[in-house]
């Protein structure tokens, strides 16, 4: 018999040194979103035009030399210079203090345009469907109702009882926004409604109020939040609308919109009056669905890394 040898065996396996091992940090559900909304170029360029306009609207009429509503004849209709960037109107106003101020308003109302019938969707889409019932065929039929009268011929309504104005403006764009958004929040709150995380928080006793907000308002934010950065251009351009049909911001207040009306009456004389305007409606619209749609991706969890 021969002699057995080390040769004869098969070492072990060494044991993996763990510090070697490479450990990725956990990173939180909205630290991965401002992550992938700052990777992406579309996003952070749209982002920093929807930022530079928002800031030339607070700060850019303070520090302009001329007054938006003053007037002066003997320079009515200069075309842009080194003295009046925008140039002015036919009431010599200066078109460069009215454009920013246009804007203040415009992006006002349509950041409230946007937010108000979300809050109003979300409290009475909740109510309908967490609670069900006869709340639930209440709150239906009324959305049902209203939405089949065409949203022009209240919006008009209202603008022309209540009058022009930026409150009337943001009342009429909720009347018309609001139904949409409740009909979202309430399948959505039927989609959670009945998961095991509420099931179990109701069975540790936690009332209905804490159910909703703590539990599933939650889940379902992340999708109103995308909804309100789609409405804004909406509801920017409704305001638009009303303006240049003369149901939108009276004179001499402004509005974006307001000077696309006035500036539609010399557009053959005077173009520039109605392109500048014009662009800035088109451009911050534009921004503000690409980065509705870049936040849209970054929120979806089903696109995480």
């Amino acid at each position: 018999m021969s002699a057995i040898t080390s040769k004869d065996f098969t070492p072990l396996p060494k044991e993996r040194d763990m510090t070697d091992v490479i450990v990725r940090p956990s990173v939180s559900y909205w630290k991965d979103v401002f992550r992938r909304i700052r990777s992406d170029k579309v996003a952070v360029v749209s982002f920093t035009f929807i930022l530079l306009i928002s800031l030339m609207a607070i700060f850019a009429p303070i520090v302009c030399q001329y007054g938006y509503d003053t007037t002066s004849m003997g320079q009515g209709n200069l075309s842009p210079s080194s003295e009046h960037w925008f140039g002015t109107d036919s009431l010599g106003r200066d078109l460069w203090a009215r454009v920013w101020v246009g804007a203040r308003i415009s992006l006002l109302i349509g950041l409230c345009g946007a937010i108000v019938p979300q809050i109003v969707g979300i409290v009475l889409g909740g109510v309908a469907g967490y609670f069900g019932g006869w709340l639930d065929m209440l709150i239906m039929r009324i959305i049902d109702i209203g939405a089949c009268i065409p949203s022009l011929i209240y919006v008009t309504l209202i603008m022309l009882y209540f009058g022009s104005g930026p409150a009337a403006i943001v009342l009429a764009i909720a009347m018309s926004f609001w139904m949409d958004s409740a009909r979202v929040v309430r399948g959505r709150m039927l989609q959670f409604k009945n998961r095991e995380f509420v099931l179990a928080a109701k069975t540790q006793g936690a009332s209905s109020f804490r159910v909703i907000f703590r539990h599933i308002l939650p889940n379902i934010l992340g999708q109103q939040v995308v909804s309100v950065s789609s409405a804004i251009p909406s509801a920017i351009f409704l305001e638009a609308y009303l303006s240049f049909i003369g149901l939108g911001v009276a004179s001499p207040m402004t509005s974006w919109g307001q000077l696309c009306q006035l500036g539609a009456s010399f557009y053959r004389l005077y173009p520039y009056q109605l392109f500048i305007p014009g662009a800035f409606i088109s451009v911050t619209i534009l921004a503000f669905y690409l980065f509705g749609n870049c936040l849209r991706d970054a929120l979806d969890p089903h696109l995480r890394d």
